[in-house]
């Protein structure tokens, strides 16, 4: 027999056994009024009980302070240790569901992708910081408002109304230079996942993908369509004479030269991107290096500018053949675009920060809007100018890689008519 049915029968039983006793002793009314009130008050001892369960099943409105069940006796105290029982697992399951809910928001939190979590009718859920910072949302203000009338793009609104979620949107937004990838993805069957992702960098590296095969498509062209040209013209005129076969010669030389610095200033920036770290290390004598630059300078320059070379013995660390492209870069340029009867001034020595490769010129300087863009691959300030002095338009961009290979910067400052310094600064621990 069960330890719930004992104590029931038991109770019948006493109060059966009383009963018999008063009809035996004072007769069959009393013995009827004894059963009677036995039953009652077993009855009001259910009913306390059972009114003491109402309240304690129904007693949510305040959790934090929970109505204790009381003491019982019988069957009544196994059924309050059932229910006990089962609140505590009750209370240990709600708390492992709020600790995952609360790890699963903190997880999605510090996701770089924006979710935002949508009901039947579009309404805002719930949404972690990314999407936030996407799609201008705030999740304490805008809980529980329309999607549609808070992220206010037009190809967001018609994306939402086509419902073909197979591909992502994207949103660009000219004014902050920024591009999202936007896309539902249903799920709950009446439920939507918004998911955006910030692709600004993706967009920015195919433009510049773009650009670059446009640029050293255009770089080619040119020369090859020179040297086309004149071959043409060398197989169709076999008796041009000399001294005109040799201006062709010399143009097509010329040309063919410029064709190979572009590939071999192409192939020194590919190997410079290809790692964050220097090929090699080795000591070498940075003013050694720095006058040998100074003397390709001079015959460059054959005589039409003023170039002063100041230097420091200083021995250096690092990939001397990086560090010397990077030097010689700065003052070719400096001597390419400085008018004849210009000055250039090179300076090398310790510097606060380590030590500093400056160069200076009197040239026509360089606006302020174009002095953030010069590392960039192929970009000039003046197009023609630039091809008529022989340069490919890559070669800050090799200055720039070779000494974040190195843990340096460059610093330019130009002003137009003035003339412009260029500065590559390298860290202190790259003194030998």
């Amino acid at each position: 027999m069960s330890r719930f049915w004992l104590p029931v029968i038991l109770r019948f039983a006493l109060i059966a056994f009383v009963a018999l006793l008063a009809y035996v002793f004072y007769g069959l009314v009393a013995g009827l009024v004894v059963g009677v009130l036995g039953l009652g008050v077993l009855t009001s001892l259910h009913l306390f009980y059972l009114k003491r369960v109402a309240d304690w099943v129904h007693q949510t409105d305040h959790p934090e302070t929970p109505l204790e069940l009381p003491a019982a006796y019988g069957a009544w105290s196994t059924v309050f240790a059932e229910m006990r029982r089962a609140r505590r697992r009750e209370v240990r399951q709600r708390d492992q569901v709020a600790e995952e809910l609360n790890r699963f928001i903190q997880a999605t939190s510090a996701l770089p992708d924006g979710i935002v979590i949508l009901d039947r009718g579009g309404l805002i859920e719930w949404c972690n910081p990314s999407a936030e910072k996407h799609l201008g949302l705030k999740l304490d203000r805008d809980r529980g408002f329309l999607v549609l009338n808070l992220v206010r793009a037009p190809s967001f609104t018609e994306y939402l109304m086509r419902a073909d979620f197979r591909e992502p949107l994207t949103i660009t937004d000219p004014v902050a230079q920024t591009a999202l990838s936007v896309q539902l993805l249903p799920y709950q069957e009446t439920r939507r996942m918004v998911v955006s992702r910030d692709i600004t960098s993706f967009v920015r590296v195919e433009t510049m993908r773009r650009d670059f095969i446009a640029n050293i498509s255009h770089e080619l062209r040119t020369p090859l369509t020179v040297v086309g040209g004149y071959l043409e013209q060398l197989i169709d005129q076999p008796d041009l004479d000399a001294s005109r076969r040799a201006g062709i010669e010399r143009v097509m030389l010329d040309q063919t030269q410029r064709m190979q610095r572009l590939i071999e200033d192409l192939l020194t920036l590919s190997r410079l991107e290809a790692s964050l770290s220097p090929g090699r290390d080795e000591e070498f004598a940075g003013d050694a290096l720095v006058n040998a630059i100074g003397d390709e300078a001079r015959a460059l320059s054959d005589g039409q500018h003023s170039i002063d070379i100041r230097t420091e013995p200083i021995m250096l660390t690092g990939a001397m053949d990086e560090l010397r492209s990077a030097f010689a870069n700065l003052v070719s340029n400096a001597v390419r675009h400085t008018p004849p009867g210009g000055h250039v001034h090179v300076r090398f020595g310790r510097c606060t920060d380590g030590v500093e490769f400056t160069v200076s010129d009197d040239g026509p300087g360089i606006a302020a809007e174009h002095v953030p863009r010069l590392t960039e691959r192929f970009y000039r300030v003046d197009k023609s100018r630039s091809r008529e002095t022989g340069g490919t338009g890559l070669g800050l961009a090799i200055v720039k890689h070779a000494l974040a290979r190195h843990d340096g910067r460059l610093e330019i400052e130009s002003e137009v008519g003035r003339g412009s310094t260029f500065r590559a600064i390298l860290p202190a621990r790259r003194i030998a």
